[in-house]
């Protein structure tokens, strides 16, 4: 006999909010505009009060992008010296690894352990 499904098992994909925000931020490398609207949304929802887990996220995030833009800026300006290119790449990649690593955290309903640092 089949037995019941259970929901909100682990193995399911959760779509919290900061999960949202990361799958935009990831997005923007193809569309160009994921970024600013997870950027909207993360100060949207910081701005909800949200639970203890989430805030440490919302700030990751928001970090990520002002950096992220930072560095775009400048590997834009500096590709008229083909050094841009490599900082790029680099910021695209470094966008990428915080995004994904926030999103298995977020997965796991995991506060982000310093959402300050630049670092991974």
């Amino acid at each position: 006999m089949n037995e019941p499904q259970q929901q909100g098992t682990s193995n399911s994909f959760d779509f919290n909010y900061p999960t949202i925000v990361a799958i935009l931020y990831i997005t923007s490398i193809f569309t160009g505009f994921g970024g600013i609207v997870g950027v909207v949304l993360a100060y949207i929802w910081k701005g909800e009060k949200p639970d203890g887990w989430e805030a440490s996220h919302y700030d990751y995030h928001i970090r990520t992008f002002w950096f992220g833009l930072i560095g775009y800026v400048l590997g834009f300006i500096l590709t008229f010296i083909l050094i841009g290119i490599f900082l790029l790449l680099a910021v695209t990649i470094w966008m990428v690894v915080r995004s994904v690593i926030a999103m298995l955290k977020a997965q796991k309903q995991e506060a982000m352990p310093d959402p300050n640092t630049l670092w991974i």
